[in-house]
């Protein structure tokens, strides 16, 4: 049974308060097993019996939408792909000591080509961005509200949704559930 995580957005932001506990007893009502949740900001980390990942990200969203009342776009990730994207090393360690953020993007699928020439057209002096497969690694250089650059911007040029999480989320997240980026047969 595959250990998933789910990044949601939405959670806990724009006047929307969830606790955790009710973001745990809805995936164990939704199927999740041995469901956790790190920090308050959308990341459950569950089992599930799907094999279909697309289908459950649809499954959950429709699940929170009818419990929460408003939209929770979801992006599901095998514990092999979240330490896949914390090992990842796009920009230098220089570049990233000096950045004021540095983030990463979920999608629901790779960017086209088309895609991502748009959003390099978005690169600043202050805003770098790499893309890997279904995530863009962001390194901002001033505070990201001062930033010429933003998620409601990328998503209305791109036409895509997306959820952020700070590279060093990601990173406590992996070391502390043990994430590894291969996965035991």
């Amino acid at each position: 049974m595959p250990r998933l995580v789910a990044f949601l957005r939405a959670i806990n932001v724009g006047g929307h308060t969830v606790t955790m506990e009710e973001l745990r007893r809805l995936f164990d009502a939704l199927g999740g097993r041995d469901v956790e949740t790190f920090i308050a900001s959308g990341n459950v980390i569950f089992l599930s019996r799907s094999r279909d990942l697309t289908a459950l990200e649809r499954k959950i969203e429709k699940g929170l939408h009818a419990a929460l009342g408003y939209e929770v776009a979801t992006f599901l990730r095998t514990d092999a792909e979240v330490a896949a994207v914390a090992a990842h090393k796009p920009f230098k360690p220089a570049q990233v000591q000096t950045a004021v953020a540095h983030n990463v993007g979920f999608f629901r699928e790779p960017l086209g080509a088309t895609a991502v020439k748009a959003l390099e057209a978005q690169k600043t002096d202050n805003d770098q961005f790499h893309v890997r497969g279904r995530e863009v690694y962001w390194l901002c250089r001033k505070r990201q509200s001062e930033a010429a650059f933003s998620s409601a911007l990328l998503e209305r040029t791109l036409k895509v949704r997306v959820t952020w999480r700070g590279v060093n989320t990601i990173a406590r997240l992996v070391e502390r559930h043990g994430f590894s980026a291969t996965t035991p047969d």
